[in-house]
């Protein structure tokens, strides 16, 4: 009974966390326009995963209810990364970075006429700092952006692949095919999720901390 009602709540969380994926993609594409094509094929693409794992034969669906639970954590992370896509996006937009770069400019010549050691010359380094603080994040956002573009593009080409694959779980499959099929697709996600990683912690250490991310 409790092992029962363990299930229960376990499906009931994945089915929470699920409807919770829907309502951020949903959320991004009513705020982007121009990614709202990319939202709602995620939102698809989600469905259509969890109808294949429901096909799957019961012994081996089992075992593949962590990967499961990657692949609704791997949604979950596109809405996160759509968002920040269009955060990056307004704040390059509102950013004027050719007066910025003038700003730079003439901060470097004011500090140029100014006497070595003085202490308006400190001020007017600082501000020049800062100033080309700023020009280093505008520099990142592109970047960025680009990094965040195959993130995404990666989540809709593994949701896409993990369909097929385990549409291809057939019953009548042979054990051994089956069993293959079963290593091919956990590795597959288990791949997948340490380059998202990886690909993650790079987009962090080349944003500049001036550059919003959320």
């Amino acid at each position: 009974m409790k092992t029962f009602d363990r299930k229960g709540n376990e499906r009931k969380e994945l089915s929470r966390r699920v409807r919770q994926n829907v309502a951020e993609l949903r959320r991004v594409a009513r705020t982007d326009r121009v990614a709202a094509p990319q939202m709602k094929r995620l939102i698809a693409l989600q469905e259509g995963v969890l109808e294949s794992f429901a096909l799957v034969p019961e012994e081996y669906g089992l075992l593949l209810s962590e990967d499961l639970n990657i692949v609704v954590d791997e949604v979950e992370m596109s809405a996160q990364l759509a968002r920040r896509r269009v955060a990056l996006r307004r704040h390059l937009e509102s950013i004027n970075r050719r007066a910025v770069r003038g700003r730079v400019w003439e901060l470097q010549e004011e500090i140029e006429a100014l006497e070595e050691g003085s202490a308006l010359r400190a001020s007017f380094e600082a501000a020049l700092a800062g100033r080309r603080g700023e020009l280093a994040a505008i520099d990142a956002v592109p970047a960025a952006i680009g990094t965040i573009n195959a993130q995404l593009e990666g989540i809709e080409g593994l949701l896409s692949n993990l369909r097929g694959e385990l549409l291809a779980l057939d019953p009548g499959l042979s054990p051994h095919a089956l069993e293959s099929g079963l290593v091919a697709i956990k590795e597959r996600v288990s791949f997948f999720r340490r380059g998202l990683d990886e690909a993650t912690r790079s987009l962090e250490k080349g944003l500049p901390e001036e550059a919003p991310v959320r």
